[in-house]
Order: structure tokens, then C-alpha cells, then sequence
């Protein structure tokens, strides 16, 4: 006796927001996937634990039919699925190395729609309390010692520039105990200045001021603006 259709229904939409709870997490954070991908992951996992554990029953195979399903084959194939997406959300910028706590979550969103799609509600429940505990709480454990700014250098083009503004700026980074990530630029050929932006990460010894000034000795640089929350 298979499970009625309200039923199936039922498991994909809490599997949807249990998903989506670590997709908010993650989207406040402003990281490559966010709210809608997390929580797609985990409804399509559960769509198709749904369907990998039920679809027999509903095609019609009347008594005597000699039928031999592996109803865990659909199941499995998500998780080597999900692994590809997840490299996707891997990126590399210089030395760093972003995404992989994204990519943990989605493998995470994954088992957690399976949880649901098979109708294991407390386990899916407690594994999304597991995660977000560990995104929120471990996060502030893990960076109570680093401080992270959004930094903007204001280059003017007139100046003469040095031939690797960005290897200085690492290079006076890295004197630092620093490092940037999340490079952007923009040229403003209205006001003949070139912009970089940047995430920095400092030790919270050091004092911003010192990070200020160190940035500013580089060459042609007109302004530097450091964001704080």
C-alpha cells in the first residue's frame, strides 16, 4: 500500500523549508548560493526520494508481474549529483579558496530533502538544527579572531601607477597578517579614477588605522574607504 499523493506533497514542502532555513543563513552571509538554491536542492532531493521509494505503486502492475526495482539507485545518484553542483559554488581567488562551506551545505540540503522525501521528519528536523547551529554559533567561534571589512581603493590615472597595483597591495597585505579576496574593478573614465574593491581579512589586533595607512602609501592611490557594519 503506497502513500497517498497529500502525503508526498506534505514531505517535499517540509523538505522546501527545511532547505530554505539554511539557504537564509547563507544568503545573509551573501554567499554564491543562497536562499532559493538551497532550498530547491533540498525539494528536488526529496522529489526524487519520493519517487524512488513510490513509484512502483503507482504503475498499475497487477499480481503475478514479475517486477524487481533497487529503490535506492534514484536516491544515491543525488548525492553524486549534488556533488557536482556543489563544486560549482567552489571558487578560487589568488590563494584563497571560497565556497566550500556552500558546497557542504548543499550536500547537507541533499540529506536532508532525502530525510524528508522518505518521511523521516524528526531526523530532518534535528540535522537542520545540527546545521544551522553550526553555520551560526561555530562561525562566531571560528572568526572571533579575524576581523572582515569591505575595503575601496580609488586609484587616480593620471598618477603614475606601478605595473601591479594588486601584487602591492598583497604584498603590503601579507605584511599585515592580511588577506584580500572578492576583487571588483571599475574605471570611471568621467573622473579618469580606477576603483578596487575588496574583502579583507585582518587579525583583530591589528588596528584599522594601521591597515588604512599601509593601503594608502600604495602608489596612485587617491582614497581609501573601508566600509564598517
Amino acid at each position: 500500500m503506497g502513500i497517498t499523493h497529500w502525503e508526498m506533497i506534505f514531505r517535499i514542502s517540509v523538505a522546501a523549508f527545511l532547505g530554505g532555513l539554511i539557504g537564509a543563513e547563507r544568503d545573509i552571509h551573501r554567499r554564491q548560493a543562497g536562499l532559493r538554491t538551497h532550498l530547491i536542492v533540498s525539494m528536488a532531493s526529496a522529489t526524487f526520494m519520493v519517487v524512488s521509494t513510490h513509484f512502483v505503486h503507482y504503475q498499475n502492475y497487477v499480481a503475478g508481474n514479475l517486477v524487481s526495482v533497487d529503490t535506492s539507485r534514484i536516491a544515491a545518484s543525488v548525492v553524486a549529483g549534488v556533488g557536482f553542483l556543489g563544486g560549482g559554488s567552489i571558487l578560487r581567488t589568488g590563494a584563497t579558496v571560497q565556497g566550500l562551506t556552500t558546497a557542504a551545505g548543499l550536500w547537507l540540503v541533499a540529506a536532508i530533502g532525502l530525510c524528508a522525501g522518505s518521511g523521516m521528519y524528526p531526523e530532518a528536523v534535528f540535522v537542520t538544527i545540527l546545521g544551522l547551529l553550526a553555520l551560526t554559533v561555530l562561525r562566531i567561534l571560528e572568526d572571533k579572531k579575524v576581523v572582515r571589512r569591505r575595503v575601496v581603493l580609488t586609484f587616480d590615472d593620471g598618477k603614475a601607477l606601478v605595473a601591479d597595483p594588486l601584487g602591492v597591495i598583497d604584498t603590503e597585505l601579507r605584511g599585515l597578517q592580511a588577506k584580500a579576496f572578492d576583487i571588483d574593478y571599475q574605471k570611471d573614465h568621467a573622473a579618469n579614477t580606477t576603483s578596487v574593491s575588496f574583502y579583507v581579512l585582518f587579525p583583530e589586533s591589528l588596528p584599522l588605522q594601521k591597515l588604512v595607512s599601509a593601503l594608502d602609501t600604495v602608489t596612485g592611490v587617491r582614497e581609501v574607504e573601508v566600509h564598517v557594519p
